[in-house]
């Protein structure tokens, strides 16, 4: 397939997962979006609603909008962002909820740190795609309360969630808190996402020094400098405490790192070096994570430490693998990156698209029968896979 073809394809799922999101995600009597859809379209009007899906549903339509100035991408956009702003927002101690019911009552107030990245990461591509200055207002506020709250002075880094009142918590989401996961790869990946985000639209110094402290902390702590892959879960002092090879988070790291460092040298000279190192390192963390790339086409989901392979094909793990192979082989030339990139569109329509009701499906297994049954769900969101749309449509471009 030659980039032109290529560039077309994807250009032309963007704009139908986009009319998908916007046909069956509107919940048109309880305001917002539904907390679920199935995969005959279906919705569950009682599901509870997500502080995950609505930030990503936010960050979608605003980028949609910032990228093509389509102004019916606006609406969806503004939706989200007074939806999120009248019933996620904390009115009281500020953040975001991680779940409201369907009403739009909180749900589950736990002020969790992967959550807050992505309203952060909402909110600051509404702003770039509309300047508004109420998201903005909301945007450096959250800031602020998830370094005064959540920021560990001592060993760097976030904790990995806290109660409503940002006092310490223990009801953790992603890892194990009574395994002393305290810190956790998946939620730094997203707050570094977020920062470099809000970066663009409040290019402040404190926000920089975050952004290099959190490269910092993966360089020293998260990305394993013999194998390039990344531990997974770690204590306060970056002890690590269980691990797996997550392929999925390794490509998809491989392109956000060098994505904030690149940030940052167009905005600071002295960041050049930086910018050097995170591009090596992320070279390296895109050929590490090749060793889960199948001869189908398909990238594994997980190798456990027992040498279990989770050998499921993600929706979101190939959307990732398009842009973290497509990045590697924009640095490198090396063609093997890109076939394995086009290979995984190629996985990707043959097996993942749904031409018959839209959308992707969540999975297959690795002989390519359907997994799930939810178009849209707590996780099941439009990020992953329009914004690898969009990244690949630049990323195209540049090298065409």
């Amino acid at each position: 397939m030659d980039l032109k073809q290529l560039r077309a394809e994807l250009r032309q799922e963007h704009k139908d997962i986009l009319s998908y999101w916007e046909r069956f995600a509107p919940d048109p009597q309880n305001g917002g979006f539904y907390g679920r859809v199935n995969y005959q379209n279906q919705p569950d009007p009682n599901a509870d609603k997500g502080i995950v899906l609505n930030s990503r549903i936010l960050w979608t339509f605003s980028a949609a909008l910032r990228h093509t100035q389509h102004e019916e991408y606006k609406a969806v956009a503004d939706r989200a962002f007074d939806y999120i702003r009248d019933h996620f927002i904390d009115p009281k101690y500020g953040g975001a909820y991680w779940s409201v019911d369907a009403k739009g009552k909180p749900k589950y107030p736990l002020k969790h740190l992967y959550g807050q990245a992505f309203t952060l990461y909402g909110l600051s591509e509404y702003v770039h795609a509309t300047g508004s200055a109420p998201a903005l207002t909301l945007a450096r506020d959250l800031f602020g309360l998830m370094v005064k709250h959540a920021y560990d002075p001592r060993k760097g880094g976030f904790v990995e969630a806290l109660s409503q009142d940002w006092s310490p918590a223990t009801d953790y989401i992603i890892s194990k808190y009574d395994n002393q996961e305290i810190k956790t790869m998946n939620t730094h990946l997203h707050i570094l996402e977020s920062f470099t985000c809000l970066y663009r639209v409040w290019p402040e110094k404190i926000v920089a020094d975050q952004m290099r402290g959190m490269l910092t902390i993966f360089q020293q702590h998260i990305v394993d400098p013999k194998t390039y892959r990344m531990n997974l879960f770690m204590d306060t002092d970056w002890t690590i405490r269980r691990t797996a090879i997550s392929y999925g988070h390794d490509i998809e790291a491989s392109w956000l790192l060098p994505e904030a460092a690149d940030l940052l040298a167009t905005q600071n000279a002295e960041d050049k070096p930086l910018q050097k190192k995170i591009q090596a390192l992320a070279i390296n963390m895109a050929k590490a994570a090749t060793t889960g790339f199948d001869t189908d086409g398909g990238m594994n989901y997980e190798l456990d430490p027992d040498g279990h392979l989770n050998r499921e094909r993600s929706w979101w793990v190939m959307a990732e693998a398009m842009v973290g192979f497509m990045n590697a082989y924009q640095h490198t030339r090396d063609k093997s990156y890109l076939d394995k990139s086009v290979k995984s569109w190629e996985f990707i329509k043959k097996y993942l698209l749904d031409t018959t009701n839209g959308e992707w499906y969540s999975g297959v297994t690795a002989d390519h029968k359907i997994l799930g049954n939810d178009k849209i769900s707590m996780w099941k969101c439009p990020y992953h896979n329009s914004r690898s749309c969009l990244e690949m449509l630049e990323r195209i471009d540049h090298i065409r």
